[in-house]
């Protein structure tokens, strides 16, 4: 008898544990279906007081004096040197990945249930205009500045791409989740500085570099959210007659698509 009892506690012991997973695999697809798959009639824009951008110009501007004013590039020196003297060996790649840790944690909070400010159309197009605006202003004060690297391997020195690109998702990060708490934010922006810091003890950037390369990673995301919703309505929009149109996501036989509504 204690054998047939053990067999039938095994037995719905497996079948709670497959329910379980079935049921955490069902919320999963939801979660899934709900995030790709449903547009949300607005985006909120970011409501932002002018106050909010002077950090990232202040950052940015530090960044630009080190061209023009010697005890601010000689604080480059200062702080390469003490590198030099307290970790002479120091080498890592850390930073190339921690630059992605806040863009992942959007992703997988919203996955696992937890709802940020947009879907994931709307977030993903914002993350996409963050990234071009950093991008093309990187690249473009890259070869402008023509600035030799603390190792001398090439002049694309400042600002830097690592450090923008991570508070890029800091700020992508706390845009989307520091209504909820604001952990969210310091976390993001954890991996932020530190991606920074790496960058300094690689000797891959100076200090001004980095300063400035923050600057324009939170700029870039701020003005993103400040840009997106004009863009947004230009696509989903009702329009003097009326009618209304739409630009959304599908879902169609297994393959996710893009379509346009109009109303006739």
């Amino acid at each position: 008898m204690k054998n047939v009892l053990l067999a039938i506690f095994c037995v719905l012991t497996l079948g709670v544990n497959a329910q379980s997973v079935d049921t955490t695999k069902k919320k999963l697809a939801d979660t899934l279906k709900k995030d790709l798959f449903t547009a949300p009639d607005t985006v909120k824009r970011l409501q932002i007081h002018p106050l909010y951008l002077l950090p990232p110009i202040g950052l940015i501007a530090y960044g630009a004096l080190s061209f023009y004013v010697t005890p601010v590039r000689n604080f480059d020196y200062y702080i390469h040197g003490d590198i030099q003297r307290t970790a002479p060996n120091f080498n890592t790649k850390a930073e190339s990945y921690f630059l992605f840790a806040p863009i992942v944690m959007v992703y997988g909070l919203n996955l696992v249930g937890v709802e940020g400010k947009n879907r994931f159309v709307d977030r993903t197009a914002l993350l996409g205009l963050s990234g071009g605006i950093l991008g093309l202003t990187e690249f473009s004060l890259k070869h402008a500045t023509h600035r030799l690297r603390p190792n001398k391997t090439d002049y694309y020195s400042f600002p830097s791409g690592h450090t923008g690109a991570a508070f890029l998702g800091a700020e992508f990060l706390a845009q989307e989740y520091s209504d909820k708490s604001v952990v969210y934010s310091i976390v993001g922006y954890t991996f932020a500085v530190t991606t920074g810091v790496f960058r300094m003890a690689n000797r891959d950037h100076w200090f001004s570099d980095v300063v400035a390369g923050a600057g324009f990673g939170i700029l870039s995301t701020k003005a993103a959210y400040l840009i997106y919703p004009y863009i947004r309505n230009a696509l989903t929009h009702t329009d003097k007659q009326g009618r209304k149109a739409m630009v959304m996501p599908t879902y169609q036989d297994g393959a996710p698509g893009i379509s346009f509504a109009m109303q006739l």
